[in-house]
């Protein structure tokens, strides 16, 4: 049985205006606020049957110390499958979204910035993950001779993401020949992302090393240390997360310190968001729906954004349950689009 099955229209309506309510006010909701709120004409008493149903079924509880109802987690996902109506964000406060960008930043500041961006404009803990590296084209690849016959190795993925590697080879290169190999090694890979890069070249150019000259083959032995080297873990930044303390059902001393453990240790919600990277569009996960108890009682709202069509990253907002999704989720989908315009290569 489907959930619009359990549900005539009128009980739709009611749990509608109980969800509105509970989350502008964060009180359990009484059956003489619903008969007021619904502008249906009903009496208290028919919704209270109303109510009661809605608790059978599983849509709604009575917390213990309130007469009142508040939604449950089958409630508020069958609201914002079902009920809710998101509209897109104005031309103008998209623009000033898009003008809050600072694009002459690293990458680093600039996911930072929109961490900040999405915490300040939802009042709850916004959280961005760094572009995944093994989905972003390589540029260029540069070489410069360290002591020790040691070499930097320098990837240029654009003008924000750089990565230095430090490889160590047979004997000591000049200057000159190590330019040499960047030109070849760069000639070959322009344009394919590490996980290419790995699949495909090192075990290409090896079928060939016997037909390249002797420099060629020294720049094969290079980019196979370069390349053979696993990028750090993909990480996130998170801000607000204080704004959490602001909501009842949250500031549990108990609570809020087990969610801020997780934002430290980061390893629970980065599982989460990894999934989210494989998703199409705006994922919600409203309370145990995330699989990870110290998510319990609070919903998650991500989106991707993406760099050449390619999903290199998610964004998205922490915050309760309760929280207005109505807005919250055109923030988060706009924002993600804006991030991946902007991370997307001006040639």
């Amino acid at each position: 049985m489907t959930a619009e099955s359990e549900l005539n229209e009128r009980a739709q309506h009611l749990l509608k205006v109980l969800i509105d309510r509970y989350v502008h006010d964060g009180e359990p909701v009484g059956s003489r606020t619903l008969a007021r709120d619904s502008r249906l004409d009903l009496s208290p008493a028919t919704v209270r049957n109303v109510m009661a149903d809605l608790e059978e079924t599983g849509f709604v509880r009575s917390p213990h110390t309130s007469a009142g109802r508040v939604p449950t987690v089958k409630g508020y996902r069958f609201f914002v499958d079902s009920l809710l109506t998101v509209k897109p964000l104005e031309s103008v406060e998209v623009g000033r979204l898009r003008a809050q960008l600072d694009l002459d930043v690293n990458m680093k500041e600039l996911v930072g910035s929109v961490s900040n961006m999405l915490s300040g404009l939802t009042r709850l803990a916004g959280v961005v993950t760094l572009p995944r590296r093994d989905h972003a084209a390589l540029r260029r690849i540069e070489f410069l001779p360290l002591s020790e016959n040691r070499v930097l190795a320098i990837l240029v993925f654009s003008e924000r993401e750089v990565q230095n590697r430090i490889i160590h080879t047979e004997r000591a290169y000049s200057q000159a020949e190590l330019q040499r190999a960047a030109n070849y090694l760069t000639e070959h890979l322009a344009g394919k992302d590490l996980t290419e890069v790995r699949r495909s070249l090192i075990h290409e150019m090896q079928e060939t090393r016997e037909t390249v000259n002797r420099i060629m083959a020294h720049a094969v032995r290079m980019a196979e240390q370069v390349f053979s080297q696993t990028t750090e873990e993909e990480d996130y930044v998170v801000a607000g997360q204080t704004n959490l303390m602001d909501f009842r059902e949250l500031c549990d001393v108990d609570k809020l310190r087990h969610l801020f453990e997780a934002f430290n240790e980061k390893r629970e919600i980065l599982h989460l968001l990894d999934q989210c990277v494989k998703a199409q569009g705006v994922q919600i996960f409203i309370g145990e729906e995330s699989g990870y108890q110290v998510l319990d009682e609070c919903s998650v709202v991500t989106a991707p954004y993406a760099v050449d069509d390619r999903v290199v990253g998610v964004l998205g907002v922490i915050g309760p349950t309760r929280m207005a999704y109505d807005r919250v989720i055109p923030i988060v989908d706009t924002t993600a689009r804006l991030l991946g315009a902007a991370l997307n290569p001006r040639d």
